[in-house]
């Protein structure tokens, strides 16, 4: 209980304390008027979170995975945010991960007592083959979840890089990691709601870690998602606009290149800019490390 006392996740919000008594827009104003709050709260932490960034990015380069832990809202928004990545950026499976206390039962349904099992936080790193190559996130609104607490203590003796994220300042897991990231969106709406604000933060923390990253491992140009994987219509459809915008071709013109270029966005810009083959266009972007502005300079 005392604990509790002090997370400031875990306070009573003054404001809502008649919420049950409001009417239905009320309600709905109350709760927009908090959440308006969470990006300011979001930007505080920008300069750490950029050093997390830059830490990705280094784990990428050798070869190694970004790992989300969590349990329960924590850790489906970091299976939420993992999951986007192959689609979106054509990343492998194994690249961007995300571990939930409970396992992949616990995506639907509460595990009883998952979250509070420090060992099965350290099994779960385990059975990953975690090593220095990898960063492991853990995420807890409160800042003090013993699976987490246990996820991160096991990366760290395995020579992984370790990130704590809560929305509370001084969380106890910040103890156990190498970078803090810590986003104090106060109490919520509803007290101890942690779903609400805090995971508002933790969506928006996410977005800029996996994106910020991809954007300097080459996987976008200009503000373009070059990497798509066009599984489907949609994205067939999306993946031609792109090479449309990004080359200055006609819609006929795209349709070609997509086609020409296997569906390879990338080779299909530079196909254009250059006018130069497939086998030509994939060399320059093997000379530069996948990033396509690198691959048209000095042409």
């Amino acid at each position: 209980m005392e604990v509790l006392n002090r997370l400031a996740t875990e306070r009573r919000d003054n404001e809502t304390k008649y919420i049950d008594r409001q009417t239905t827009e009320n309600i709905l104003y109350s709760i927009n008027k908090h959440d308006e709050t969470v990006a300011a709260k979001v930007k505080e932490e920008i300069p750490k979170i950029s050093m997390v960034v830059d830490a990705i990015v280094g784990a990428f380069q050798k070869g190694g995975r970004l790992l989300y832990v969590g349990a329960g809202t924590s850790g489906r928004l970091g299976i939420l945010d993992a999951s986007e990545c192959p689609p979106t950026f054509g990343t492998g499976p194994d690249m961007v991960q995300g571990l939930i206390a409970g396992g992949p039962p616990a995506i639907l349904t509460a595990v009883e007592g998952a979250e509070d099992n420090e060992e099965l936080g350290r099994k779960d790193i385990a059975a990953k083959e975690v090593d220095s190559r990898d960063i492991i996130v853990g995420i807890a609104a409160s800042g003090r979840t013993p699976y987490v607490i246990g996820a991160l203590k096991e990366a760290g003796e395995r020579g992984a890089k370790t990130v704590s994220f809560s929305c509370n300042r001084n969380a106890a897991m910040n103890e156990y990691s190498d970078h803090q990231i810590n986003v104090e969106v106060g109490p919520e709406v509803i007290m101890g709601s942690t779903r609400m604000k805090a995971g508002t933060a933790q969506k928006l923390v996410l977005n800029m870690l996996t994106t910020a990253s991809m954007i300097k491992m080459g996987k976008v140009y200009e503000n373009l998602m070059v990497d798509v994987q066009p599984t489907n219509q949609k994205l067939v459809d999306r993946a031609k606009r792109i090479i449309q915008l990004a080359s200055g071709c006609t819609p006929d013109e795209a349709k070609e290149l997509f086609d020409r270029a296997g569906g390879n966005l990338k080779a299909a810009i530079i196909m254009h800019k250059t006018k130069c083959s497939k086998p030509t266009a994939e060399s320059l972007l093997r000379e530069a490390n996948g990033f396509v502005y690198h691959a048209l300079e000095g042409i």
